[in-house]
């Protein structure tokens, strides 16, 4: 799944994907956002108008 769409997407969507590949894939979300050449704050701040907030210990959006 490519994510650099990512602001378009449906954000529930998005952030099962994202959390699927930090779970799966990466080992961090700073990885994460330079494998898809994304902006980190820019990611953030879409799920977190949608209620969702980046938990470093966790490695999730919740």
């Amino acid at each position: 799944m490519d994510l650099a769409k990512f602001e378009t997407m449906d954000p529930v969507m998005l952030m099962s994907i994202v959390n699927m590949k930090l779970r799966d894939d990466f080992d961090s979300l700073e990885d994460l956002v330079r494998y898809f050449d994304i902006d980190a704050e820019a990611l953030k701040a879409r799920l977190a108008s949608a209620g969702f907030e980046y938990l470093p210990e966790q490695k999730q959006f919740r």
